[in-house]
């Protein structure tokens, strides 16, 4: 018997919050059972991955590069080729309004809009375009998921409530049996074993803050001149980060190591965690980061939801860098030599991808074996 197959609707393939969340699900559904296809229009580091594990990459023109018309035509190009795709779950946040109206159209009874953010992104024009696409969410959309109670009030408004609170798991497992690997990590980045090593994870955009980011590992650099800091990720503004991190004197001691696929790896190589975002869904990078057992210093804009362990620490944005410099350098000492992965904390507050992708798997094969391709 073929697979249930849902087509995920995504900007991209990267190394994201969102992209790594579905293919960590991807990744402990039985697929026998279940697979996922993908409708992206960037290319990234998981599509050697995606057609191993049996998955289809549907590459379609984003509708900031040719306009919606070429983008709508392309997505009813694909749907229509696939009558299979009884259910489409979209990742686009408020683009995905325009995703469910089609999907809609083609008859597609499964719709499935995904809020993983809190904020729109862009300049106003861009902003305007959103907004009106985000309108379109709620009459075409048949399931709404968020994965914070923030994110849903964001994008789905009076209808927050009915959304599924799908939370971005990870497994504990690989973060506790990667801890062994910190003097590794240290010797293959060159970095003396007892210096203070700082890290970052996402993707170089404005709302990651990373410009704030340097301006603290300034003022920690300037308290400890042996202090390391790793920035995990790619993007639009990394020329821009690497070009700042000179000007501050810093080249030497910030280390850009673009997409990497070994995070629990080059976490354990590290002994503090900075987040100074502007705002967020809910960071799956601050999952990872307890899960590592390393201590956190994340702004206040970050949701709550995301803190269920005792090593994050929230700072306001507001405050100078050598307030989170002095935090960061306290928080790191404190936990020398005693890391450990908190898994029973994470287990409970509902941060296991194996209990995520179980309750994803059952809700999508209950629906798959009731819905029926609609015509249009």
């Amino acid at each position: 018997m073929e697979p249930v197959r849902v087509a995920h609707c995504m900007a991209g393939l990267s190394h994201g919050g969102y992209e790594s969340l579905v293919m960590s699900l991807y990744r402990c559904i039985d697929r026998e059972r279940l697979q996922f296809d993908f409708i992206s229009s960037f290319s990234g580091v998981y599509e050697e991955e995606i057609e191993a594990l049996g998955g289809r990459i549907h590459r379609i023109p984003f509708i900031t590069q040719k306009g919606p018309f070429v983008y709508t035509r392309q997505l009813d190009r694909v749907l229509a080729e696939h009558p299979e795709y009884t259910i489409v779950h979209s990742h686009m946040d408020k683009f995905s309004g325009l995703v469910m109206a089609r999907a809609k159209k083609a008859g597609v009874p499964v719709r499935i809009a995904h809020s993983h953010n809190t904020q729109n992104e862009g300049g106003l024009a861009f902003q305007l375009v959103k907004d009106h696409y985000g309108r379109m969410v709620l009459p075409n959309a048949t399931h709404l998921f968020a994965c914070s109670e923030a994110a849903a009030r964001w994008m789905f408004g009076e209808k927050a409530g009915e959304a599924r609170i799908l939370k971005n798991g990870v497994d504990p497992e690989k973060f506790r049996t990667a801890l062994c690997q910190r003097r590794a990590v240290r010797e293959e980045l060159h970095i003396a074993p007892d210096a203070p090593v700082f890290g970052h994870v996402g993707r170089f955009t404005p709302q990651k803050n990373h410009r704030y980011l340097l301006d603290i590992f300034a003022a920690v650099h300037a308290f400890d001149k042996s202090a390391v800091l790793l920035l995990i990720g790619t993007g639009p503004l990394l020329e821009e980060m690497q070009k700042k991190a000179e000007a501050l004197g810093l080249e030497g001691c910030v280390k850009f190591l673009g997409a990497r696929q070994d995070i629990p790896r080059l976490l354990a190589g590290m002994d503090g965690f900075l987040f100074p975002s502007l705002h967020e869904g809910l960071p799956v990078t601050l999952v990872e980061a307890q899960a590592s057992g390393l201590p956190i210093l994340a702004s206040t804009a970050i949701t709550p939801e995301v803190c269920v362990t005792d090593l994050v620490q929230q700072i306001k944005l507001s405050d100078p860098p050598e307030a989170w410099a002095k935090a960061a350098l306290t928080a790191a000492k404190s936990r020398t030599g005693r890391r450990e992965c908190p898994e029973e904390a994470l287990r409970r507050a509902g941060y296991d991808i194996h209990d995520t992708a179980q309750k994803l798997q059952d809700f999508y094969l209950e629906l798959a074996a009731h819905s029926r391709r609609l015509k249009p």
